[in-house]
């Protein structure tokens, strides 16, 4: 027995049992996760069966290359019935993969440094103290608050998602107050993102994707791939202006202020592109450096506001800690194109915009679940601490306008007019450049104020290029790497190339050329102030998904919706997604607008082809509640006759094995009723019935485009099948109410056992109150003897029966027959009257009922003999099934008790008159619609004692008499014939009410 238990564990991985000494084969990395190989109870068996393993961790997680789960459970018939011994193929070999160590970053240097590094930029040098000249100190936090707040929030999602003119200073508080908001809310949202589960390299559009799936997270991973390419271009401009300012220092302009700019900004990407090329830890080995270098730039800014001023920085603009500036620097002060507040807001706004760094190398972290909501909130924090001292400091301590010209001092030069401007205060005399507006310096002049504050410049232009080549360093890092993953699935087409990797750690090489190119396009822009809108509104969108994302993912209660991070509300989310929305056209309308639309299309281009990927997201939680709670809903409406609708139950078998039965009531059922195709599956079929047929079954009704419902059932005949069918299909009022079922076409030459069952199966309709639909095709439905057995998806699309139901018609009628034998038209059928008679009373009820008809005609000559042929016909078709003189010498009534599909010549007579004018009426229907398309035949019963004219088989009818009735009045029609019965209820009504 211990052998036996052995070899089953052999033959199953995972349940293998591990030499102690010796370290679990396949690939090992360094994530700092658990060595899983190194617990004892690994190979604890249940306590009830020993081949019943406990949970443990291989059970859930995947493989590193395959993506595959990497050990299976036993299956439940290995349980169940253990195989024996002699039985058991020989265990699976152990892996070989070699060993490989891939590069892992924790959350100090993977997430906080290197958010805060692509936080810090060139707006926080070049333009952060402009845009507190221009809106003043007050409205400067708000901008930066507000920002902070959608970010932060974004953040706290997305960790929960992996874890499952003359401007005045207050002003500027206002923008650094909404730009706070903006990231917090985001950074919320992001953490809340991040630990709702492991994440792999993509980033953002990673955790968006799986979480709202590919409607959503296909646009939004493009648009973000492509604003990070725009932000790695605008922090190189910023490098390349702050170069060019040097060099038109010391006089050494190439061009022009913008070629200089082009130029420097094109040899600048195209040296970070060859270090992006050398690999993640050479990245990481100057994200290092540059994080130094800023903050040896910062601590000396700081250090040089309490330092006193010298003659040349006072004829600067800087004048120490002054209160009278502070005051002055608290209003706005709009001016220029760009003068006006959410411009200023707009421009700022990439500033906030670096907190997704960390998320986006989220493959390459060796805790993403833990390092992505601890760095990138912390980032957040000491990042805005620093807007905040840097804008209130800089209004301070620094006028808005002056010279930068040391003769401008009262204590040197002999004004005669009189001084009225703020530097007056202060010694200096700006008031003719303020009225010329020709100042070259002050706050709301000079972009490089911040070096002339500084205790060194040189460290501030240090810091300048190390927070440019950072940024844009590390956007061109990242987006190459969310637009890589998005190639790997395949959603849209033409960018598959870009999806190779390179290298141990799969380097997007191809991506970094692209990433290049692009940031190249707009670095040939050379203005700074024009690419940083462009950059809000990318960046806008995508936080606004991102926060609706983790606002939907919790409002649908998706039971995998299981984030770590707590600290979140959804409600937050849904605020900070509304407020990115309401910026972006705020900030720059006709860009929103183009970039909604783009948006909306790539969704639509993802919801039209859906793609074959099953990520368990939100979207398909979202359809399960809706679904569930509109079926609720529906149980509390109380049918009407005005509301009926044909709710189809289709014994179809396998659907491909009647391709054009799902296609015809599909025709009439699509998108207005419910349809349900029902398989029943013999017992002895069971076992040759394929695994998971009715996932493949369900892909074939979806690839014919047939909105369908599918269900089996295992029965020992059809009628019982078929009856549990129609007690147990659908649910509440979405239940069927119609029976529709194909001819059986071979009744003649099948055992009378399967004849009986097919009739008994129409009955059961009719005691179970549904109606009744027969389809018949002149060359059959079933194309089972074309299907290979292996083959359940075959679509069948070269054989006409396949595929009748879904070519054009061309110019065809329906012709539709109402048999209407109510037992007195022997007498009547003399009374010339009477078809004057039928034909005004049904053209008036089809009037009333508002149908509409091409024309109506009244059969007159269906009294007449049919012809021999077709009775002699008809003879013969019942001949196998008549009881001979023998039989019926004994007890006739035992005889149809154990046969009950023979009869007898005294039967067939009582019946002959009507068998006559059946076999007439085919005649007619076949002179008659020969240009139709479709033929109905709306069956009304009679009151015959022993045999009606319609498919509602009496007790005592025999089966065969049954089948050679509706054969009879079908037989030979070229197209195909409909035969319809109702539940003697109505269905419809003209009146109001």
């Amino acid at each position: 027995m211990v052998k036996f238990i052995d070899s089953i564990r052999n033959l199953i991985p995972g349940l293998r049992r591990p030499d102690n000494n010796v370290p679990p084969q396949g690939v090992t990395v360094d994530m700092g996760e658990v060595d899983y190989g190194k617990e004892q109870d690994k190979t604890k068996m249940s306590f009830y069966n020993p081949l019943d393993p406990v949970p443990k961790y291989e059970f859930y997680a995947k493989d590193t290359f395959s993506g595959r789960i990497k050990n299976s459970r036993p299956s439940l018939d290995i349980l169940r019935k253990p195989p024996e011994p002699d039985d058991l193929p020989p265990p699976p070999e152990d892996d070989e993969r070699p060993k490989v160590k891939l590069v892992r970053f924790g959350w100090v240097l993977g997430v906080m440094i290197r958010c805060m590094l692509n936080i810090w930029g060139v707006i926080m040098y070049l333009r952060l103290p402009w845009i507190t000249s221009q809106a003043g100190l007050i409205l400067t936090y708000v901008i930066i608050f507000m920002s902070v707040t959608v970010t932060t929030i974004t953040a706290t999602s997305v960790s929960a998602i992996s874890t499952n003119g003359k401007v005045k200073s207050v002003l500027t508080y206002v923008i650094i107050f909404m730009s706070v908001t903006v990231t917090t809310i985001t950074a919320t949202s992001v953490s809340a993102i991040s630990t709702n589960g492991k994440v792999k390299s993509g980033g953002t559009y990673f955790m968006i994707s799986r979480s709202l799936g590919p409607e959503l997270g296909a646009p939004i991973g493009l648009l973000f791939a492509f604003a990070n390419a725009l932000a790695c271009a605008l922090h190189t401009v910023g490098f390349a202006e702050t170069v060019r300012d040097l060099l038109k220092d010391y006089k050494s302009q190439m061009v022009d202020d913008v070629n200089d700019v082009r130029i420097i900004g094109a040899v600048t990407v195209a040296i970070l592109l060859c270090i992006t090329f050398a690999g993640m830890s050479w990245e990481a080995k100057a994200q290092i450096l540059f994080f130094i270098a800023i903050m040896l730039s910062l601590i000396n800014y700081f250090v040089g506001t309490v330092i006193t001023p010298t003659p040349e920085k006072q004829a600067a603009g800087f004048f120490g800690y002054r209160a009278e500036i502070f005051v002055d620097n608290l209003l706005p002060s709009f001016r220029g194109k760009d003068g006006y507040f959410f411009r200023m807001f707009a421009i700022f706004f990439p500033a906030a915009t670096g907190i997704l760094s960390g998320v986006n190398i989220c493959g390459d972290l060796k805790d993403p679940t833990g390092g992505i909501p601890k760095g990138t909130l912390l980032a957040i924090l000491w990042t805005t601490l620093s807007y905040l001292l840097i804008s209130i400091t800089c209004a301070a301590t620094v006028v808005r306008d002056a010279s930068g010209n040391v003769n401008d001092s009262l204590a040197l030069s002999n004004f005669t007019t009189h001084c009225s401007g703020l530097g007056c205060k202060f010694g200096y005399n700006f008031d003719r450049c303020e009225q010329n507006r020709t100042c070259s310096s002050g706050l709301a002049n000079n972009f490089r104020i911040l070096t002339t504050v500084s205790g060194s410049g040189i460290l501030i232009t240090i810091g300048v290029f190390a927070a440019t080549l950072s940024s844009a360093l590390g956007f061109l890092v990242s987006a190459p790497k969310v637009f890589q993953c998005l190639c790997k699935d395949n959603i849209y087409p033409f960018i598959g190339f870009f999806a190779k990797g390179y290298g141990k750690n799969n380097e997007p090489l191809r991506g970094y050329c692209l990433t290049f190119l692009i940031a190249m396009a707009f670095i040939l822009i050379g203005d700074l102030n024009t690419i940083a809108p462009l950059i809000s509104n990318f960046f806008l969108c995508s936080y606004a998904l991102i926060n609706f994302s983790c606002f939907h993912a919790s409002v649908t209660k998706s039971p995998g919706w299981r984030p770590e991070y707590r600290f979140y509300s959804p409600w937050t989310s849904l605020f900070a997604a509304f407020l990115s929305v309401a910026l972006m056209f705020l900030f720059t309308w006709w860009a929103a607008l183009i970039t909604t639309i783009l948006v909306f299309f790539l969704l639509g281009y993802v919801s039209y082809t859906k793609p074959q990927i099953n990520w368990g997201s939100s979207y398909q939680a979202s359809f399960y509640n809706m679904a569930l709670s509109f079926s609720m809903s529906l149980t509390g409406v109380n049918d009407h006759v005005k509301n009926f609708r044909p709710q189809c139950l289709v014994l179809t078998g396998p659907p491909n094995a009647r391709p054009a039965l799902v296609d015809f009531v599909g025709t009439f059922t699509k998108n207005i009723s419910l349809m349900i195709c029902g398989n029943i599956i013999m017992e002895d079929e069971k076992s040759s019935f394929p695994q998971h047929s009715t996932d493949m079954l369900v892909d074939w009704l979806n690839q014919r485009k047939v909105r369908s419902f599918y269900t089996s059932f295992n029965s020992d005949c059809l009628k019982d099948g078929a009856h549990n069918l129609m007690q147990a299909s659908g649910l509440g009022k979405l239940k069927p109410n119609t029976l529709v079922m194909g001819y059986k076409t071979n009744w003649q030459e099948c055992e009378p056992e399967s004849l009986q069952d097919y009739v008994n199966t129409i009955s059961g309709a009719f005691d179970s109150s549904y109606g009744l639909a027969i389809l018949r095709m002149m060359d059959g439905l079933d194309v089972t003897d074309a299907l290979q057995s292996s083959d359940i998806s075959d679509d069948g699309t070269n054989d006409q029966v396949r595929s009748v139901f879904q070519t054009k018609q061309g110019r065809k009628t329906i012709d539709i027959y109402w048999i209407s034998d109510d037992g007195v038209y022997e007498d009547m059928k003399k009374q010339w009257f009477f078809k004057y008679v039928s034909y005004f009373s049904m053209k008036m009820l089809l009037k009333r009922f508002r149908l509409e008809f091409e024309d109506i005609v009244i059969i007159t000559d269906v009294d007449k003999a049919p012809l021999p042929k077709n009775m002699q016909r008809y003879e013969e078709t019942i001949a196998p099934f008549m009881l001979s003189e023998e039989q019926t010498r004994g007890d006739v009534q035992e005889l149809k008790r154990l046969s009950p599909w023979k009869f007898s010549d005294k039967d067939l007579e009582a019946i002959k008159p009507k068998v006559e004018r059946t076999v007439r009426l085919n005649e007619i229907i076949k002179k008659n619609s020969i240009p139709a398309a479709l033929v109905v035949m709306w069956l009304i019963p009679t009151e015959f004692v022993y045999f009606s004219s319609l498919p509602v088989p009496d007790v005592n009818c025999p089966s065969s008499l049954y089948m050679a009735w509706m054969e009879a009045l079908s037989y030979g029609i070229h197209c195909p014939v409909l035969l319809i019965r109702g539940n003697q209820e109505n269905v419809m009504t003209f009146y109001c009410q």
